[in-house]
């Protein structure tokens, strides 16, 4: 039949392709006797069961079943037709086909359809590439480039062009070299339009992407002028037949040799920032075009660095903006974090510079110093969890242990989780137990959630990671009746409101809204504060009523309806039969009780903080002495309290 390979060809093509070298293209291997194994590119394991032997040419998987020889594995991997995996092997190899119909060399028409999509970007990236470096409406682009420290001999390292804004420019270069219509639309290079096809990206500073062997099969856009109709500050290639976002990663064909060597990958966020790295000497840096880190890319890697679990852990390094963005994508690749046997680790500057801005202000040196610096994954996730919360309160801490808790139960490695437990309790100014009986709670209920039919991977982990809904809509939570403490001040937020007269003036100024542990007290009794300035003395009920109506109007709007309640609710106490007022013993121990527990807690807090110091990244001598000193005061005022109570 016209158009096939000859036979002869194909067995030369096999015998003279090293399916050591081709497979090496996807996966790392190591010698095991007489065989090379490495992590199967065809099944997820954390264990390789993927073994190849090169004196006969075949692989197989002992875990998946999946074998053959080089040109079936390049099948398999690429998803090619078989005369497109032959053709693209005889590519490499240099070698020029002969087809059953005589013909001395592969005819266009021949060709296969993923062997012509390619190399039509081939001819693209060379078209943008000279139009940089050639063209005078190319400037904005080499403006860009240098203004980043990038020269010319960068861009042609890399491979970076410029797409002109005539609209069909490429077009027409590649109808020049013989590509049909339905080729350049199916590639993602134009896009057909009313009046015909035009150039999928005009005006814009072009990165070729290319896939682990080296083929260019897409491109990233980015935005240089500011009437450009598309406002996108970046654009990237669509889904095609050769490029799949969800599985490339730029930079990965320069960086795979580095990454097998040194078992390490770092992650950067745009292709500046890819660039800096190399240039600064990190050659293992690697991106994302235009979708989030996911599935697919930690397998890919996981293959390149032996990530292994019966072996030292590779190590995986992430950077991200030190903006809100760039914490909320950190928080989701530590969601993945359990698909890797490595070590994940944050690279975060300070002052929030990315790679390429870094490299700009503090040269190589200070690139190279944030991926040394980096964190590790977990700390990285505590520490930006914990700062959701006001640790300067009781509460603030309870709820962060909460939601760091799932954290610590997540670990894979079980005999971590004691150290890990004593450092988030040192973070949040906790006892050990405390933070450790959380951590066990949280682990009941991830084993819980484990067993549950058709559940969400990770779904608690994320979901520790978020302020929930009700977080955000109830600003200030009812008061929780069944705690005893919250039952004291509830009684004696009605003696002041019921009673306003009992207090004198200096045991009402020694109570603050902070002497309240309910957020709803704590408002009505800065209403109290407020309206007391104006509020007539006496006890018949048109004063009270005026009285309660200023602490109505004073107080938060949120806490109105309390105020109300508690202006009429019955007090638990018998009224003195001579006054008509609550006794003053009852009064007295209200007032003792709630100044008491307010000091226990502030001194809690405290001692927290003074905990959380000496766990802080940056020492702070002084305020460790001031909180000494505040301590040494405030618990001084409880004795006398205390003593006082009798």
């Amino acid at each position: 039949m016209a158009g096939l390979i000859k036979s002869e060809d194909i067995a030369t093509v096999k015998d003279r392709s090293s399916i050591e070298d081709v497979v090496s293209e996807h996966v790392t291997l190591r010698r095991s006797g007489a065989r090379l194994v490495g992590l199967c590119p065809f099944h997820d394991e954390k264990s390789p069961s993927f073994g190849i032997n090169p004196g006969a040419g075949f692989f197989h998987c002992f875990g998946c079943g999946e074998g053959g020889d080089v040109i079936s594995f390049v099948q398999k991997t690429e998803h090619l037709s078989f005369s497109e995996a032959v053709e693209r092997l005889a590519q490499k190899l240099g070698m020029e086909l002969r087809y059953e119909d005589g013909g001395s060399g592969p005819r266009q028409e021949g060709l296969g359809r993923r062997t012509r999509l390619v190399e039509a970007h081939r001819v693209a990236q060379e078209f943008y590439a000279d139009a940089l470096l050639n063209l005078p409406v190319a400037r904005a682009g080499r403006d860009f480039m240098r203004a980043r420290g990038f020269d010319g001999a960068v861009a042609k390292r890399f491979g970076v062009g410029f797409a002109p804004r005539g609209g069909e420019d490429l077009v027409r270069a590649l109808r020049a070299k013989s590509f049909s219509d339905d080729e350049m639309v199916a590639g993602g290079l134009a896009g057909r339009g009313s009046r015909g096809l035009y150039d999928r990206f005009r005006g814009r500073l072009v990165w070729p992407i290319r896939d682990i062997t080296g083929d260019t099969v897409g491109f990233g856009a980015r935005r240089l002028f500011d009437d450009d109709r598309i406002e996108a500050k970046y654009l990237n290639t669509s889904e095609t037949p050769i490029y799949k976002k969800s599985a490339v990663l730029y930079g990965l064909d320069l960086a795979k040799k580095r990454i097998a060597a040194d078992r390490q990958a770092v992650i950067v966020e745009g292709y500046t920032d890819v660039m800096a790295c190399h240039l600064a000497g990190v050659e293992t840096a690697v991106a994302t075009c235009g979708t989030a880190f996911g599935a697919e890319h930690i397998k890919v890697l996981r293959r390149m660095m032996r990530d292994e679990a019966d072996r030292a852990p590779a190590k995986v390094i992430f950077t991200f903006d030190g903006d809100a963005a760039g914490q909320k994508a950190a928080m989701r690749a530590f969601a993945d974090d359990q698909k890797w046997s490595s070590q994940s680790f944050v690279a975060v500057e300070k002052s929030g510079k990315d790679p390429c801005e870094l490299r700009q202000a503090g040269g190589d040196p200070a690139v190279q110093a944030l991926i040394e610096d980096a964190v590790p994954m977990f700390e990285f996730a505590v520490r930006t969890t914990i700062k959701r919360f006001d640790l300067a309160t009781a509460e603030g801490r309870i709820q962060a242990v909460r939601a760091v808790a799932p954290i610590v139960a997540s670990i894979r490695d079980q005999s971590l989780q004691p150290e890990y437990t004593r450092e988030v309790s040192g973070l949040l100014g906790l006892e050990v137990e405390q933070v450790a009986s959380e951590v066990s709670r949280a682990g009941r209920l991830k084993v819980d959630e484990e067993r549950k039919p058709e559940r969400q991977p990770d779904r608690m982990v994320e979901e520790s990671l978020e302020p929930g809904e009700g977080e955000l809509r109830d600003a200030i939570p009812v008061p929780d009746s069944r705690d005893p403490v919250v039952r004291a001040e509830r009684q004696l937020l009605q003696v002041l409101l019921q009673f306003p007269t009992v207090f004198a003036a200096a045991s009402f100024d020694a109570l603050t809204p902070e002497s309240f542990s309910a957020p709803a007290h704590r408002a009505v009794f800065d209403g109290i504060r407020i309206a007391r300035h104006d509020a007539q003395q006496g006890t018949d009920h048109a004063t009270v009523r005026a009285w309660t109506s200023s602490v109505i109007e004073a107080a938060p709007s949120a806490v109105a309806g309390l105020v109300s309640e508690l202006a009429v609710a019955n007090l638990p106490s018998r009224m003195d039969p001579l006054t008509g007022l609550p006794t003053s013993r009852y009064v007295s121990e209200l007032f003792d009780r709630v100044r008491t527990i307010a000091l226990t807690r502030r001194i809690a807090d405290a001692l927290s903080e003074m905990r959380r110091l000496d766990h802080a990244e940056t020492p702070d001598p002084e305020r460790a002495r001031e909180l000494s000193m505040s301590l040494q005061v405030l618990q001084r005022e409880l004795a006398t309290i205390k003593a006082a109570m009798g």
